[in-house]
């Protein structure tokens, strides 16, 4: 490992430009304007596999956007890191909040970032934090310092519910075999205070349609009498909590695990400072369900929020209308042992109940999967603490995290399969969000660790 700085060091100016060419590539899997951008970065994907020294890849067509997979097996003895990403991105709306074009990567110094950030759609989900073990891979490769095998199934599907991936894993279940996955799709606390992640939420996401006339009505003559949609729908809304926060879809709760005090008291050591949250978020107060710190609100809580709302009249000027219709986008991230099945049952008998006779409900269900959780005890675990440790100078935190990767569940029920969420992103990074960002420190002290965590876990499985 005595070369690793020195290679990233002398290749730090390629490695970001690379970067900058994939994240110049439109893929938005959510549309399907922008299919042949998400094939090209297949292409692109694979491509960077094979410069990187990998073998056997291949782009693997699914019934919707391919995998692309690689791999570099040195000895069928040796354990297999599994490494799984993403290269399709969220849809960047709204532009006009974008301070440059989210597809015209730029880099800029930030408060957080004082050597720069690359700022793009996908620069830290998850193309950036990807891209780092194509590199760290690279070097081992080149290097004759790869202890172990490896192996890369990075998918285009991620940001509209990987539809495709069960299947595949199913039908490639022996290509893929490993003895640990890998995946940098998460974050840090900060850049001085490394985490791991070791909970992730589940989500069960949710289409819903408000319908009453028959055709849109002239507001003056039909105002106080017809039914009104819009209103309807925010009503229903509003009644999805009650005066604490508290969801109120009966049985929502029943299955949700009861953390102890004590596993509390440990969560609470990690660094937060509420004053410095609610500053970066440019908010006087946070909002939450009551009985519950801000930390334990987007950790080890269930929630229910409103990801979009829309119906009538939205352009310039005004138009007096009684909309027809009426629809919102709700999104339910869950905790271990809720399933997204059941809760996606429970919300669509909830809100079907609680309509008006004036109207019709319809509940679209749209994507979902179970929440996660690693042991700390684990050898993947204990290989990463290492590694982080190595190269920050401190040992990591663990971190239960508010956000949702479906397929992890999907892994371990497939492959049979844990996984190590090594994320090196920051809350701020402003993913899914106008100006996302990646750190220039970050991606490159991903590229540092990640040859560690091999290194550390070959040997605990020797």
């Amino acid at each position: 490992m005595e070369q690793l700085n020195d290679y990233i060091k002398s290749n730090k100016d390629r490695f970001i430009n690379e970067l900058i060419e994939l994240l110049k590539i439109p893929s938005i899997s959510a549309d399907p304007a922008y299919s042949n951008d998400v094939w090209e970065t297949a292409k692109a994907v694979e491509k960077s596999l094979i410069s990187a020294g990998c073998e056997n890849t291949e782009i693997c067509e699914t019934k919707g956007y391919p995998v692309v997979y690689g791999d570099k097996i040195i000895d069928p003895n040796l354990p297999t890191v599994l490494v799984y990403g993403h290269y399709d991105v969220q849809p960047p709306d709204p532009m006009n909040l974008w301070d440059s074009p989210p597809f015209e990567p730029v880099i800029k110094p930030t408060k957080l970032h004082p050597d720069g950030a690359i700022f793009a759609r996908g620069a830290c989900d998850d193309k950036g934090q990807f891209f780092m073990h194509v590199k760290a891979v690279e070097f081992m490769i080149k290097n004759n310092q790869l202890p172990c095998n490896v192996k890369f199934m990075i998918e285009g599907e991620e940001e509209v519910g990987s539809d495709s991936l069960a299947d595949f894993l199913k039908e490639n279940s022996e290509k893929l075999k490993n003895d640990i996955i890998l995946i940098s799709d998460t974050g840090m606390i900060a850049n001085d205070t490394p985490s791991i992640t070791t909970g992730l939420r589940g989500l069960s996401y949710v289409q819903v349609e408000v319908t009453g006339a028959n055709r849109d009505l002239h507001s003056g003559i039909y105002g106080g009498a017809a039914p009104n949609p819009i209103n309807v729908l925010a009503k229903m809304i509003a009644s999805l909590h009650d005066e604490n926060n508290h969801i109120t879809i009966p049985g929502f709760y029943d299955k949700v695990q009861v953390i102890s005090d004590e596993e509390r008291a440990e969560m609470a050591k990690a660094p937060f400072n509420l004053e410095e949250y609610k500053e970066a978020l440019d908010i006087d107060d946070v909002h939450g369900e009551k009985g519950y710190t801000t930390t334990e609100r987007f950790g080890i809580r269930p929630t229910l929020d409103v990801n979009g709302i829309w119906g009538g009249y939205t352009g310039e000027g005004a138009k007096t209308v009684i909309a027809s219709k009426a629809y919102a986008k709700i999104s339910m991230r869950l905790v271990p042992d809720q399933d997204w099945h059941e809760i996606t049952e429970l919300f669509t008998k909830h809100f079907m109940a609680i309509a008006p006779k004036s109207v019709k409900v319809k509940v679209t269900p749209h994507h979902g999967g179970q929440a996660y959780v690693t042991p700390i005890d684990s050898d993947g675990y204990q290989a990463a603490a290492k590694a982080i440790e190595q190269t920050f100078g401190k040992s990591p935190v663990p971190q239960r995290t508010g956000g949702s990767i479906p397929i992890v569940a999907l892994f371990e029920r497939v492959l049979g399969s844990k996984t190590i969420l090594l994320g090196f992103g920051l809350d701020s990074d402003a993913i899914h969000s106008p100006n996302e960002h990646f750190g220039v420190f970050n991606f490159l002290k991903g590229i540092e660790t990640i040859p560690y965590f091999y290194k550390y876990y070959a040997e605990m499985k020797a």
